[in-house]
């Protein structure tokens, strides 16, 4: 099925039948995502984190293009539900960040542009919301939309990355 979203094109898991998605785990520890014949390894992406968080999931390629929208897991087949649920879990929706490439302030909101081994990402945090030391070492950022970021070392960031986050870090 074809529908669109914000004006993009999407192409949507339904349910078993021609172009059905399949989702499979492979030996490359990656999920896998197969439709009209075509494989791909994905990642999985929330579209609407808090309103529909175990709906409308974005699986994306490695080039961060998505491959199909699963607008509902219940569409899919068990064994492609089960990946897909596999998948959620270890994402666990904790970004893991390896760069930040910009950090802007407007307003009542900080911009934060980075890249993470889940691909770039684009988010927004309140100013009064600073990254929270955690015990097990790093920072930890929650954006606006309550999705998390996680930066495991700062001072193992590139320069650039280090400038910018100078006031966050001792």
């Amino acid at each position: 099925m074809v529908a669109t979203l914000a004006g993009r094109r999407l192409v949507e898991a339904g349910p078993a039948g021609s172009g059905a998605l399949i989702l499979e785990h492979r030996p490359d520890g990656r999920l896998w995502a197969i439709r009209a014949g075509e494989a791909r390894p994905v990642v999985v992406r929330r579209c609407f984190p808090w309103s529909e968080p175990a709906r409308y999931l974005s699986l994306r390629d490695e080039d961060d293009r998505e491959f199909a929208l699963v607008r509902d897991p219940g569409d899919l087949d068990a064994d492609s539900q089960q990946a897909l649920g596999a998948a959620l879990v270890a994402a666990g929706f904790v970004f893991a960040v390896t760069r930040v490439v910009a950090l802007d302030e407007e307003v009542e909101l900080r911009h934060w542009r980075v890249e993470t081994r889940q691909g770039p990402r684009s988010f927004q945090t309140r100013l009064d919301d600073w990254p929270r030391a955690v015990p097990r070492g790093g920072l930890l950022i929650r954006d606006v939309a309550g999705d998390l970021y996680h930066i495991a070392d700062p001072a193992r960031l590139d320069q650039r990355s280090r400038e910018l986050l100078w006031a966050f870090v001792d």
